[in-house]
């Protein structure tokens, strides 16, 4: 089988933790040189000499996605260290879900979140541009959420965010077509990325999980305690419910492990047992 990640120069923001430090060691793995790029320095570095004692190739930058400068010098790292950018993967986020009716302690993190998740991921697409355009191809892999498929109460800001990175995404793709390719990936609930910390009204999920509300809070509460049946853990079953972050690691690079004519525009991933209902 060709290898199509081995050799490539792949930028990832939000990669000190959670799916981007997983793509990241993944990535490494199958011979790709990384830069990483989290606003926290320090997790970052932690990602990126995980990889060199592995045997693997990267370097790690602080880098807040709301700042322009910072994502084009990370870009620019990328360039200076390993000739290219050839992949841009826009993962910085974060998910105050939250009502309404929360905004006197949900407004500030909205706000955040609209600079995070909207004008981060605008902020790592223009600064790949230049150097993939002028390179004469290039790959953006966004990642989105279901979230941003419809409007459910509980998730206004941030369904708001992710319908926006579906946006930009398509548009980037119809004004680059033929020398930079886009992947939107939409992951369903994982729990194990930490991004849940974000949330600010744990009522908020509600909008998401409809009808299987009751039945969800069920799981987390047998998750909790260690009672859960262990069919519900295992991803080898059908009933498994709580994706592992893994997994959505693996699609991205499946999106990357591609010829460079072949484009995989968007992936949803979900446990084949979740209870999310978008």
């Amino acid at each position: 089988m060709t290898d199509h990640v081995s050799g490539k120069s792949i930028v990832i923001t939000g990669a000190g933790g959670g799916f981007g430090r997983l793509v990241a060691q993944k990535a490494a793995a199958r011979g790709a040189r990384v830069t990483c790029g989290d606003i926290d320095a320090d997790a970052a570095q932690a990602t990126a000499d995980a990889i060199v004692a592995a045997g693997g190739t990267a370097q790690a930058l602080a880098a807040d996605v709301t700042q322009p400068d910072q994502v084009k010098a990370l870009v620019q790292a990328a360039v200076s260290a390993y000739g290219a950018v050839d992949v841009m993967v826009n993962n910085a986020g974060i998910m105050p879900l939250a009502f309404f009716s929360d905004h006197p302690t949900a407004h500030a993190a909205w706000l955040k979140c609209i600079d995070i998740n909207i004008k981060g991921v605008l902020n790592g697409m223009i600064a790949a541009h230049d150097p993939m355009i002028a390179a004469g191809r290039g790959q953006i892999v966004n990642i989105s959420s279901i979230y941003g498929n419809f409007p459910v109460i509980g998730a206004a800001a941030y369904g708001a965010s992710k319908a926006a990175v579906n946006f930009l995404s398509e548009s980037f793709r119809l004004e680059t077509r033929g020398r930079i390719k886009v992947t939107t990936v939409k992951p369903t609930g994982v729990p194990a990325t930490g991004l849940g910390a974000g949330v600010i009204n744990r009522e908020a999920v509600v909008g998401i999980l409809g009808y299987n509300m009751p039945a969800y809070g069920e799981l987390a509460a047998a998750m909790r305690d260690g009672s859960v049946a262990p069919e519900k853990m295992d991803a080898g079953q059908m009933d498994y419910q709580s994706l592992a972050p893994e997994h959505i690691a693996d699609a991205v690079i499946h999106a990357i492990d591609q010829p460079w004519g072949v484009s995989i525009g968007e992936v949803t991933v979900r446990a084949a047992g979740d209870h999310f209902i978008l």
